[in-house]
């Protein structure tokens, strides 16, 4: 068995997302840095979208139910709009993805699981589950503020948005040289 890689940052001072490359070839990555250092995690653009959508109910159902503090809710959203840091070396591509509230400590807990062989199609959090495991996927904890949460939508749907504009006949992206549309019987538009 190897060992599992985890990496810890408990109040995160940075969670943001960013692409590399030219829209259409783009390659999305989470950044988190704490007093641990930095860490890079590869995802998808729809895995982006998909965690950006997820946090956004949390934090309206964290306010709807009253489960934090009014200093807490009322903080502006911070958009972290700095560049990733460079060099990227990505600790892994993101697989399996969890978030949660805990309100005893007023904070946004998110864990990504790197991808693995097959099997693992839930997150993994807890050791044990892990005894007879070979070689278990990596895992990403942090701990972040509502803020931190809110400005991480913001920053993931402007880098989402950038990407290439949607055909509208068609809805699908349009590359800087056109694109074939099927709505239009496969004709360049």
């Amino acid at each position: 068995m190897t060992d599992r890689i985890i990496y810890n940052h408990d109040d995160a001072t940075r969670f943001t997302v960013g692409t590399v490359g030219l829209p259409g070839e783009r390659s999305f990555f989470i950044q988190v840095t704490s007093a641990l250092g930095t860490s890079t995690i590869a995802l998808e653009k729809s895995q982006a979208v998909a965690l950006s959508e997820r946090l956004r109910e949390l934090v309206t159902e964290v306010r709807r139910n009253k489960l934090a503090s009014l200093d807490e809710i009322g903080l502006p959203a911070v958009v972290d709009n700095e560049s990733l840091e460079f060099p990227i070396e990505e600790d892994f591509q993101a697989g399996v993805m969890g978030i949660s509230w805990d309100p005893e400590t007023q904070r946004v807990g998110i864990e990504i699981q790197s991808i693995a062989e097959g099997e693992f199609t839930e997150l993994i959090s807890d050791e044990d589950d892990l005894a007879d495991v070979e070689d278990p996927p990596d895992l990403l904890r942090a701990t972040i503020r509502l803020n931190q949460v809110k400005g991480f939508c913001n920053r993931c749907d402007a880098i989402v948005n950038a990407g290439r504009a949607p055909c509208p006949f068609c809805a699908l992206p349009i590359d800087p040289a056109g694109h074939l549309c099927p709505r239009a019987n496969g004709y360049r538009r």
